[in-house]
């Protein structure tokens, strides 16, 4: 089999039986990269030319033996959409996008009443203690109530992120991850840490401090 150097990634992982388990170990990207030339791609992953063309030849021998890969390129588009459907749009990144965007207009709300309620009382509060003046009024009553109400959100994010953990499986690439479910996944993980130091912040270290500031003034 001759694989030309000039033709795009993308029209070999079209093209060639086996080559896109090949261009994964390889770390190609075929997908979101698919119009570079495997010349080019091989520079960018600085992979010898003939070492890709090696392997993408066995992988299409081994795929041949096997007969493990289908011909998308010459059956029925009807065939393929509903194999799209079928095999990856019911995947674990439809109910991640469904859990995130949950996740993400609860936190929207969330962060508005800090930022427009609850902080500017908070900040209040304080300057009227070191000027050793009474509380400001609050609409709320006790600060505890607003305090209370965050706590609570706060449990909802954290386990919207437990249910993110197990729609993932511990955010656990599947063995044909392209360079964006990668990149997906790791800025899961990282939105994860910084919540959790959010969190942390908020009901260990803010949120007791201002209730003694409550008690004591």
């Amino acid at each position: 089999m001759t694989i030309a150097t000039t033709k795009t990634v993308g029209e070999i992982a079209a093209e060639v039986p086996g080559s896109t388990r090949e261009f994964e170990k390889l770390g190609i990207d075929y997908c979101c990269g698919g119009s570079q030339t495997l010349g080019e791609a091989c520079a960018q992953a600085k992979i010898p030319v003939d070492e890709a063309l090696d392997r993408l030849k066995q992988g299409a021998a081994a795929a041949a033996k096997t007969g493990s890969t289908e011909d998308w390129k010459s059956k029925p588009v009807a065939d393929l959409i509903a194999h799209i459907n079928a095999t990856h749009h019911v995947s674990e990144l439809l109910q991640v996008q469904e859990q995130f965007a949950a996740l993400s207009e609860e936190l929207s709300l969330h962060l508005m009443k800090e930022e427009q309620i609850l902080f500017p009382y908070v900040i209040r509060m304080e300057e009227s203690v070191l000027a050793g003046e009474p509380a400001p009024p609050a609409m709320f009553g006790t600060v505890m109530n607003p305090i209370g109400m965050m706590m609570q959100e706060h449990d909802g994010a954290g386990d919207a992120l437990r249910s993110l953990r197990v729609i993932t499986h511990d955010y656990k690439l599947p063995d044909d991850a392209c360079a964006s479910y990668r990149a997906l996944y790791e800025a899961l993980q990282g939105f994860e840490a910084d919540l959790h130091q959010h969190i942390h912040k908020e009901n260990n270290i803010l949120f007791p401090r201002v209730a003694a500031m409550e008690r004591a003034h």
